[in-house]
């Protein structure tokens, strides 16, 4: 069938002169137009024709397994995904189990402070130095290092909470040291794994995993900690994800090329919208921290992240000591953030990869319209939020 195939589109070249424009899956035009190639191939002339036709198989999507099946891409950014996951619930469990911990240890709120800020100590230092370890060693040795050592760290908190105040303070920072390694190594392997077609739906997916971790954690750690004690959620939210490592290491991969489970078609489709990259012999800070692109992302993200951590960590004790709600009430209404936070981060994703970038707006304009848009709805929602309270409180004390 591939020969009859050939040979009619060899005539077709004979009687016209030129061939027509191979056209793939999603309907755009490739350029330039390949030759015509004999009916029958031979050597490496004979296999590049059977990659191409394996490539644009009919009904099959570019870089799909032909068999069905979730392609190797699919595969590492839900690997990621549920990594994300579980990065967020064992950072949110302590928000809740604060509330027992407190009374218990007998922590004022300076203490608890100090406990919740420690996570920090150890996130700080690893943020730029997991990217670079992400280069030399590949995505998949740093991530799966930093989910085995935060999980350990996460299953050894209450232990350290009975040992004492330092040991608590010296466990959480190693956490944060474990944590701050996940998104630069993500970020590396997406960027080695996803086409720049697909980058932002698949950015949004992974980063939502962030948001559902925060929702698991926080609607099962109440329940936990109500039947077993605050230390069943440290204890349980460790073991998945050293499980989770477990997986990893035996199915992961750093890049494509490195990969032995993607199909041919998939890693050429990989390798043809993904930039090649050269390693740099070093990393050229001055150049980096002179350009203001760099600057205006670390102002935007500094932002982004006062924001966020300040709803992760305190939430939960804002709602039990200032407005009086119990471990339950607490936990329900601090989810609710994160399920906004999970829908508007795939559908923002999904609307920049389809609707803007995909109608040839530029993927700078994209990425400032998108972050303008979420800091302007979330400063008004938090400023409506404040003056709702206040007038509550206001309405309380002239009762």
């Amino acid at each position: 069938r591939r020969g009859g195939r050939e040979a009619a589109r060899g005539a077709a070249g004979q009687k016209q002169g030129t061939t027509e424009p191979e056209i793939e899956a999603d309907g755009e035009a490739q350029a330039p137009p390949r030759a015509p190639a004999p009916a029958q191939g031979s050597g490496a002339a004979g296999g590049a024709d059977v990659a191409a036709e394996e490539h644009t198989l009919p009904g099959v999507p570019p870089g799909e397994p032909e068999g069905g099946g979730l392609s190797r891409r699919v595969q590492i950014v839900g690997f990621c995904f549920v990594a994300f996951v579980l990065c967020n619930m064992d950072r949110v469990n302590l928000s809740i189990a604060m509330l027992p911990m407190s009374e218990e240890f007998g922590w004022n709120s300076s203490t608890q402070g100090l406990v919740q800020s420690s996570f920090f100590w150890g996130y700080l230092l690893t943020q730029v130095a997991g990217g670079v370890w992400a280069d030399r060693m590949g995505g998949k040795v740093v991530l799966g290092f930093g989910v085995a050592w935060w999980s350990l760290a996460t299953a050894m908190t209450p232990v350290a909470a009975k040992a004492g105040l330092a040991p608590l303070l010296v466990c959480r920072a190693a956490m944060g040291i474990g944590e701050g390694v996940a998104m630069p190594a993500m970020n590396t392997l997406l960027s080695r794994w996803v086409p720049r077609g697909e980058r932002s739906r698949s950015l949004a997916f992974v980063y939502s995993g962030m948001f559902v971790g925060s929702i698991t954690g926080l609607s099962l750690s109440p329940y936990l900690i109500s039947s077993y004690g605050f230390s069943s959620v440290f204890f349980i939210f460790g073991s998945l994800g050293l499980l989770w490592g477990a997986a990893w290491y035996t199915t992961g991969s750093s890049t494509p090329q490195e990969d032995k489970r993607v199909s041919a078609a998939e890693r050429e489709y990989i390798e043809r919208d993904t930039p090649a990259r050269k390693r740099a012999s070093a990393i050229p800070w001055g150049a980096l921290l002179s350009r203001r692109e760099v600057w205006a992302i670390i102002v935007c993200h500094f932002c982004h992240n006062w924001g966020t951590f300040i709803l992760l960590t305190w939430m939960p004790t804002y709602y039990a000591d200032v407005l009086g709600f119990d471990l339950f009430e607490s936990g329900f209404y601090s989810v609710l953030p994160w399920i906004s936070m999970a829908i508007a981060s795939n559908a923002a994703g999904y609307f920049a990869d389809t609707q803007l970038i995909g109608r040839g707006v530029s993927v700078t304009t994209t990425r400032k319209i998108m972050q303008s848009v979420g800091f302007l709805v979330s400063s008004r929602a938090t400023s409506c939020h404040h003056a709702r309270v206040r007038w509550c409180n206001e309405s309380v004390v002239r009762v």
